[in-house]
């Protein structure tokens, strides 16, 4: 378990599938914008009673996963599911209370409801999520209907399905072996343990079928709101110091002056962004007056900023910068720029702007004594 967490549950998130229905691993589809389990994940982590987080995945997501995310213990899938939670709950802290298991493609289970399910669980012994059934379900055989069962008893199972540690283990000790099983569940039923029912909501499904994928996408725009940000900096020009422009080099006998290397691009850039987040400004999190990060890369400051966009579960989707300087001529960079400020920031080149503009020799900055970058930044933050 998390020492720095105070949940007593364990989560076990089997993500091993192969994706033969939507041509490629479902867990690591795009959705709006990283992939599916990155989602799952993050709704284990801000769930206060959930101390571990199990992810079962190949060994290239949990690549992925471990630069995303701290603290997650990671086991290897199976031939099958029961087998891949097999491997997840061996990973458990034997001092977890109780074990939930959810399946890595339901990415819209909410905090609140695996809470929920969690207590029951300790209160019952086991638990799963689930919602009334809402068609009228056909028994067939074949292409013929053998009979109508009454609606108002079926419910539709969903994960995560809670246990406390002991009563599963026990289960996957007895029946692990019977391949068959849909679900933990069954298993635990068994038992004869009776598995308690949570009300869910129908959001929480599992993406199974592209067009599952088009719906999540959907809800997941429901729960986003839009906001812009706007940065400034201001810095003077000295000779004989390097000039860095939005990450990049940029040959000049000049050079932007700052406790910093004095990227004044990136500096009203991250403004923009920490304004669209209602975070402050990199002032903030890196004082002009700290020695220890003098001369710092601005490329650092930005990657400070980016764990604040993350943190956030936030997205920035466009970049506009504009430099005003009277030298050097900033045309012939353009390019160089705009991708700079892609690889920084991660995104495409072509939702970054980047241009600049003559100070028609007025002032200092008219005299090459100085120059500003004025910039606004998207960001699209889950509400």
């Amino acid at each position: 378990m998390d020492k720095n967490k105070t949940g007593f549950a364990s989560a076990v998130i089997v993500a091993g599938g192969s994706g033969t229905r939507m041509g490629r691993p479902k867990q690591m589809l795009p959705l709006g914008g990283e992939p599916v389990l990155f989602h799952t994940v993050r709704a284990f982590l801000a769930a206060p009673q959930i101390g571990q987080v199990v992810v079962v995945t190949p060994p290239e997501n949990q690549a992925a996963l471990a630069a995303e995310f701290e603290g997650l213990t990671f086991a290897l899938p199976g031939s099958t599911r029961l087998e891949s939670v097999i491997n997840g709950v061996q990973k458990t802290a034997p001092q977890a209370q109780v074990v939930a298991v959810h399946d890595g493609a339901r990415p819209l289970v909410k905090p609140e409801l695996i809470g929920r399910c969690v207590q029951e669980a300790l209160i019952h012994g086991a638990a799963l999520l689930a919602v009334p059934v809402k068609d009228t379900i056909k028994v067939c055989a074949g292409h013929t209907v053998q009979n109508t069962p009454e609606r108002g008893t079926l419910w539709a199972a969903q994960t995560p399905q809670c246990y406390r540690r002991a009563v599963l283990v026990e289960a996957l000790e007895k029946f692990g072996s019977q391949k068959d099983a849909t679900d933990e569940s069954q298993l635990v039923e068994k038992l004869g343990v009776a598995v308690h029912v949570v009300p869910s909501d129908y959001t929480n499904f599992k993406i199974t079928t592209p067009e599952d994928l088009i719906f999540a996408e959907a809800l997941m725009q429901e729960n986003f709101i839009y906001r812009t940000g706007f940065g400034f900096d201001l810095h003077r020009l000295e000779p004989g110091i390097k000039m860095f422009m939005g990450g990049a080099e940029i040959p000049h006998t000049k050079g932007f002056q700052g406790h910093s290397d004095g990227d004044l691009v990136l500096h009203a850039i991250c403004d923009a962004i920490l304004g669209a987040l209602c975070e402050g400004e990199i002032g903030i999190l890196f004082p002009p007056t700290d020695p220890t990060i003098k001369g710092i890369s601005s490329v650092e400051i930005a990657r400070k900023v980016l764990e604040i966009v993350r943190r956030r579960q936030a997205e920035i989707v466009h970049i506009d910068a504009t430099i005003i300087t009277q030298e050097p001529k900033i045309k012939p960079h353009y390019d160089t720029v705009r991708n700079s400020l892609a690889r920084v920031f991660g995104m495409d080149v072509k939702n970054v702007s980047f241009k600049s503009k003559s100070h028609e020799h007025v002032g200092e900055i008219g005299r090459g004594e100085a120059a500003m970058c004025q910039a606004v930044a998207t960001l699209k933050i889950r509400s």
